[in-house]
């Protein structure tokens, strides 16, 4: 009598659930399957990371730069659960291929970079995905920077695509990370996560070293407010 009790009870939490995630799904990835992990993401980050954002500010329609400091192994998932639209990041080529994970990271559109090889490649995909209307996300400082760590120069790809494509960049800053400064670890350590939007950096007719610093001062928390 428990046992059947105690399956009922999981499935009627179970159901409930798939209810949820597929209510709870804010974007349209192109496929049920990545729409229903979409909703099944944003609700663990709500829930579980107790996550406060106010939605990133990205345009309806057409080519965007997403651009975040790098705390964790938790922030593409923080930055997709924020996003009303698709993100296609752009991540090291290694990560792309990691067993488990390659069919998803495909699925959804991330852009594999060979650091060690021709990173251009990723340049001319990601440029692509611009021309074409996209969003692409990346994480300027390369790897995980904390706040506390020492200064570290952003890399120019995220400004390099901005300037090229014409496209503004959305700077963005993820703060109350409990497992920050970890990659697995940090998925399953509960936190209270928050987002803070900066002012849309416009690419037209500024030089990309002046970019970069308005850039570089938001991301490492110099500045609030941009410029």
């Amino acid at each position: 009598m428990i046992g059947w009790l105690s399956a009922g009870l999981l499935f009627i939490f179970g159901a409930l659930f798939l209810r949820a995630a597929h209510r709870r799904r804010g974007t349209d990835w192109g496929h049920p399957v990545l729409n229903f992990l979409d909703g099944v993401n944003r609700l663990f980050c709500e829930r579980f990371h107790r996550f406060d954002y106010p939605g990133i500010p990205l345009p309806v329609s057409g080519g965007a730069v997403l651009v975040s400091n790098h705390v964790s192994g938790l922030d593409p998932l923080l930055l997709a659960a924020a996003s009303p639209r698709p993100l296609r990041f752009i991540i090291a080529r290694e990560q792309f291929l990691r067993p488990g994970l390659h069919w998803l990271f495909k699925a959804v559109g991330c852009i594999p970079v060979d650091r060690d090889g021709r990173p251009e490649r990723a340049l001319r995909e990601a440029l692509k995905k611009l021309a074409d209307g996209e969003v692409v996300a990346l994480f300027p400082h390369g790897k995980i920077h904390l706040d506390s760590d020492p200064p570290r120069p952003i890399k120019r790809g995220a400004v390099r695509l901005a300037c090229r494509n014409g496209a503004s960049l959305y700077p963005v800053r993820l703060t109350g990370v409990r497992g920050e400064g970890q990659v697995v670890a940090a998925v399953w350590r509960r936190s209270q996560a928050r987002l803070s939007v900066g002012p849309v950096i416009g690419c037209a007719g500024r030089q990309e070293d002046e970019v970069a610093a308005v850039l570089q001062r938001f991301l490492d928390g110099s500045i609030e407010n941009g410029t």
